[in-house]
């Protein structure tokens, strides 16, 4: 593994210009990467799209966009606070704004719930369905970070977590759920596993040190190769979701450039430079933009 790595709080660009107060929140909500909070909301919009309210709903995906970037940040600063031990041993982490001191874990806790009043805004715009559905994800968010102390395969737990939004997406759109959601959200989370995997592999080496357990770790060698299985089987089943909507072959044919994208991950990925690692995994917002429009595509000729 090389020994460029890209530090997970850096002040550049529009950080440099906030107020000297108000940089480390900005920081520890992760605003300065904004990576996080497209990848939690594609899944939804993708949802709306597919259910056939993408243009009629363009309303609800901004509400779940705004959910997105607020719940990302809320669930960055709760998995600070519980990780600020661990994340002083990582040199990717170390400067976070919590275990490097420019935070005070009361300040932290205000500023989560700040966020998560933001996120409360949203939910009222939901129906009562889609409200229940949320409201039914924060046991899984909870318990998130402390799965990379119990299992070789936190990125699975985190795919049930970002993918959360297409649960609550479909029914906000429909008031309903229906078979298609299923297999959207299970090639979510198998998307989200593969992504995350390659977001790991900065960390190998610090990790192990540390005794935090990842898929990265778990599979060692064949990273490569299990990347491309979990991609593999998430174009699988969003080929079931496609089908269950629409019958049709031609209809399949949307999932072209999003699995071109993934296979492109795959081949192009240089599972030893943490540089490449990290830019492969910030594609993956290009990637949740392709699988959307491809939802909006068949959504829309139902």
């Amino acid at each position: 593994m090389t020994t460029d790595i890209t530090p997970d709080s850096e002040q550049r660009g529009f950080v440099r210009l906030l107020p000297a107060a108000i940089r480390p929140f900005w920081l520890l909500a992760r605003f300065d990467r904004p990576i996080g909070g497209w990848l939690l909301f594609w899944p939804g919009a993708w949802a709306i799209a597919l259910a056939g309210a993408g243009w009629a709903r363009v309303d609800l995906i901004l509400w779940f966009l705004l959910g997105a970037f607020a719940m990302r940040g809320a669930g960055c600063v709760y998995n600070d606070i519980v990780d600020r031990d661990l994340d002083a041993q990582v040199e990717r982490t170390r400067n976070r704004p919590l275990p490097s001191g420019q935070v005070s874990v009361r300040a932290a806790w205000i500023w989560l719930v700040l966020l998560c009043a933001v996120g409360l805004v949203v939910l009222m715009q939901l129906n009562l369905t889609a409200a229940i559905t949320a409201v039914a994800s924060l046991g899984a968010v909870a318990a998130y970070p402390f799965m990379k102390r119990i299992t070789w395969w936190p990125q699975a737990w985190l795919g049930i977590v970002f993918s959360w939004a297409a649960l609550v997406g479909w029914p906000a759109a429909t008031g309903t759920f229906a078979p298609a959601l299923v297999w959207l959200y299970a090639g979510s989370i198998a998307w989200v596993i593969g992504y995350d995997t390659i977001y790991a592999l900065q960390d190998i080496e610090d990790d192990q040190i540390a005794g935090v357990r990842s898929s990265a770790r778990a599979l060692g060698g064949h990273a490569r190769a299990g990347i491309a299985i979990f991609y593999a089987v998430a174009v699988a089943a969003w080929c079931v979701a496609i089908w269950q909507v629409r019958p049709q072959g031609l209809a399949l044919l949307a999932l072209a450039p999003v699995a071109l994208h993934l296979m492109a991950q795959v081949v192009s990925l240089k599972p030893a430079d943490g540089g490449d690692a990290l830019a492969k995994f910030r594609s993956n917002r290009f990637a949740g933009l392709l699988m959307f429009l491809a939802c909006l595509v068949v959504g829309s000729a139902r």
